[in-house]
């Protein structure tokens, strides 16, 4: 399973009408070593640091594809479009049946369209009150306090680095650090799984920021740090 694929390598520049988007980072494992993907989770299909050249170019190969209507649309290739609170559901190996909810997203301030962005609730039927959170790209506003009052999030995996760009001016489009802290408060059994913050150079705020954060709010114990390419521990599963 992957979330907003980016494979192609750092320094790429990416053009765009209103602003220049640079790649800082390349990816931890190389598409081509991934083996079979089953599924994608795509929170938005039309920027390029969440679904690039390369991870567009995967799309067809990967079993199913979860996305916007929008983005569906544009993809084709079997896509499957949500709107927020709709779900599918996945076959998993042993006969366990997964739930993918799309969940609400709003990817900076209410005035800036930025297009229509969701997240992922995902969650196992043999024991539904154990969910995995993808924000994607937002910030923190009244959807993602519904996710938090609608599940009971154990991981919450969230897309952070409050991401800036000339078009918008100084407002965020993902959550910053104190943002974080309002979704941790929010979801007080989860865990949480700083994504999404490095690697751009757009991002203006680091693992530093976000550290300080939760130190100062006394919530530090609850974040998971990912290594790129490397496992983590997150209770009793191991995420990639």
């Amino acid at each position: 399973m992957l979330t907003d694929p980016t494979f192609d390598p750092a320094g790429t520049v990416y053009e765009l009408p209103a602003y220049t988007l640079h790649k800082l980072q390349g990816p931890a494992i190389e598409a081509g070593e991934l083996g079979r993907v089953d599924v994608v989770l795509l929170s938005h299909e039309h920027h390029f640091d969440n679904l690039d050249r390369s991870g567009r170019a995967l799309l067809p190969s990967a079993g199913r594809v979860l996305t916007t209507a929008q983005g569906a649309a544009t993809l084709a290739h079997g896509a499957i479009g949500l709107a927020p609170w709709e779900s599918s559901e996945i076959s998993a190996p042993g006969g366990a049946v997964m739930r993918v909810t799309a969940a609400p997203a709003r990817h900076g301030p209410a005035h800036a369209d930025r297009g229509p962005v969701i997240g992922f609730v995902l969650a196992f039927d043999q024991d539904p009150d154990q969910t995995v959170y993808f924000s994607g790209d937002t910030v923190w506003y009244d959807g993602v306090r519904e996710v938090a009052a609608r599940f009971r999030v154990t991981t919450a995996l969230l897309c952070l680095g409050a991401a800036r760009v000339s078009a918008v001016g100084d407002w965020p489009l993902t959550f910053t650090a104190e943002e974080a802290v309002e979704a941790a408060r929010a979801m007080p059994s989860a865990l949480i799984v700083p994504l999404h913050f490095e690697g751009w150079e757009h991002f203006s705020e680091s693992r530093e920021d976000v550290d300080r954060a939760f130190t100062a709010a006394g919530l530090s114990d609850r974040l998971r740090w990912p290594k790129p390419g490397k496992a983590v521990r997150v209770g009793g599963d191991c995420l990639t």
